[in-house]
């Protein structure tokens, strides 16, 4: 059975909170000066790298999973991911004692496909990208009767990555600007919400792959499109798709969107480990990336930049620091 696709709201978020209690800590939101000196700005890095699967999304996971029903939790959950969505329902099903398959492309970052094994989630391979992966499990979910997990519309996983959007509002009350990356739209749909039922006026703005910016297109233009393929390094931007319940969110609530090159992006993941000292993978550098290609227009204005993952493979370490940037 779907989800309801009703937007969650604050008090779901509050909700969700209790939830996560005991299981997943309060991140940090350190301002780094070498990162406030590169880019001249009162940048603070929300370092969701930091979680136990090392991105954000374990809040979500965490959340829904303790939602389910005793007939869902016998039966297992199924979900496609190409790797910190599958880590945060891993991660939340071995805590709850609930059986999880994941479906991920093949070719995928093999560290994070190590992980969620290391999880206890049994992984395979399905598909050339995590489009094709997701509608493999749509269809496995309705033939062995499994709990379908999707990654965006899922009113609980957002209400639960949303807890980490209180975590910055409650630090710091005069926020300005939110840079927050999108691949399908949980991270910044709560920040949204929790702005918005806050009463602040933050600007929530949306970091995307040029490469992958399907969302971007759709949320500019008169209505929504769709990608024969992407093009980036950063998986945790690829989607080919916007999805129902994130994309109505972000519709209405989105302040605005910037779209990064394949070169800025790798850029984001030096500038990351340079001055903050932190291993981002490329979504989780985004928001860094970002802030310096906007440096000019956020100029007084106090931002935080979310650190949404750390999850890189060292190949790809290695080839972005040899890069000339």
């Amino acid at each position: 059975m779907m989800p309801s696709l009703m937007p969650p709201s604050l008090d779901d978020i509050k909700h969700a909170r209790a939830a996560l209690d005991g299981v997943i800590r309060r991140t940090p939101l350190m301002r780094h000066p070498l990162l406030a000196g590169e880019t001249g700005l009162d940048i603070y890095v929300k370092h969701e790298n930091h979680n136990p699967t090392g991105a954000f999304k374990v809040r979500g996971g965490v959340n829904l999973i303790a939602s389910l029903s005793v007939d869902e939790r016998a039966r297992g959950v199924i979900s496609a991911s190409t790797g910190n969505h599958g880590q945060s329902i891993a991660f939340a099903s071995k805590h709850a004692g609930v059986s999880c398959v994941i479906a991920v492309p093949r070719e995928n970052n093999p560290d994070k496909n190590a992980a969620m094994r290391a999880l206890g989630a049994t992984v395979v391979e399905q598909g050339k990208d995590f489009d094709e992966a997701r509608e493999w499990v749509e269809h496995e979910a309705q033939v062995r009767g499994l709990r379908y997990v999707h990654s965006a519309n899922e009113p609980l996983l957002i209400a639960g990555v949303g807890t980490y959007a209180l975590e910055i509002f409650e630090d710091i009350a005069d926020l300005d600007v939110i840079l927050v990356p999108i691949g399908g739209g949980s991270g910044a749909c709560g920040c949204c919400i929790a702005r918005t039922g806050l009463g602040k006026k933050t600007r929530v703005i949306g970091v995307q792959a040029a490469e992958a910016d399907a969302f971007t297109r759709s949320w500019r233009g008169p209505q929504r499109v769709s990608a024969d393929r992407t093009g980036t390094f950063a998986e945790g931007l690829a989607t080919r798709f916007s999805f129902d319940l994130t994309f109505g969110i972000l519709k209405r609530e989105l302040d605005d969107i910037v779209t990064l090159t394949e070169g800025e992006l790798e850029e984001g993941v030096r500038l990351a480990l340079r001055a903050t000292h932190n291993l981002a993978e490329g979504a989780g550098a985004a928001s860094l990336a970002a802030a310096m290609k906007l440096r000019d227009e956020l100029q007084g204005k106090k931002v935080v930049a979310v650190m949404s993952g750390g999850n890189i493979t060292i190949e790809m370490v290695k080839r972005i620091l040899a890069s000339p940037g």
